[in-house]
């Protein structure tokens, strides 16, 4: 659907229905997203999810996000996420600029954090019994880690990425068939978090401080790759590092 703006501060669609304020947002950021679906059939499922992610609804998930759109069950809003070919890094990168835009601010500081998401079953990407840190020390989930962007307007994410652990690293053929790159390998959460990092700070993203919650900190090689960015940086550290206090040296 294209939109057109009119005199008013409404948009206006090509059949003459009014767009309300909230939702036109959402009708610009479908059309912008639009081509990186390989298929037109999923795009008006875009819509339908922003939407969903909008609503007041308490519990984010499909069968709602299908009720907004008219469906009778979730089947076309869960093929949009499962199995229709989309480009995942193309709407990172057009999103950019929902996020610096309306949030501009020059006090803006990048939030690394690592974080385990609880999930069962064999076939979800990366699954395992591991530290998660978000339900005790070891449970089924996937780890990843994630920059945030932070501002005195609101925060958003801004970019992401999967850790695997050894037992996905190790069996390539379950990685297959999870549809996981072949060049997906081992690597630490420093490993994985410094690209996303530096992605933002290239693309120019105003943002003069990072930190985060401890990222593998035992790693002097992860701090050392923060203080050499030009942003300022504070990150949580464990209480068994030692720290140089004047001339003292202790945990």
């Amino acid at each position: 659907m294209r939109l057109r703006r009119e005199s008013t501060p409404e948009l206006v669609d090509q059949a003459g229905s009014v767009v309300p304020r909230g939702a036109a947002s959402v009708h610009d950021s479908a059309r912008r997203l639009a081509p990186s679906c390989a298929r037109a059939e999923p795009r008006p499922r875009v819509m339908a999810s922003g939407r969903g992610l909008l609503s007041p609804a308490e519990r984010q998930h499909s069968w709602p996000w299908a009720d907004g759109s008219g469906d009778t069950t979730p089947e076309a809003v869960q093929h949009r996420l499962r199995r229709a070919r989309w480009d995942p890094e193309a709407v990172r990168e057009e999103l950019r600029t929902d996020i610096v835009k309306p949030l501009a601010d020059p006090n803006a500081v990048l939030v690394i954090d690592a974080t385990g998401l609880l999930t069962t079953g064999r076939p979800s990407a990366g699954v395992a019994r591991q530290d998660s840190g978000t339900a005790g020390p070891v449970d089924h989930g996937q780890m990843g880690v994630f920059l945030g962007d932070a501002r005195p307007l609101g925060h958003a994410l801004r970019d992401r990425e999967r850790a695997l652990p050894t037992a996905w690293t190790q069996d390539r053929d379950r990685c297959r068939r999870a549809g996981l790159p072949e060049d997906r390998g081992l690597a630490t959460m420093p490993q994985r978090a410094q690209p996303r990092l530096a992605r933002a700070v290239t693309a120019g993203v105003p943002a003069p401080g990072v930190t985060g919650e401890r990222v593998d900190d035992a790693e002097r090689r992860w701090r050392r790759g923060l203080e050499a960015q030009p942003q300022a940086d504070v990150l949580a550290v464990s209480g068994q590092a030692y720290v140089w206090l004047g001339w003292r040296h202790g945990r």
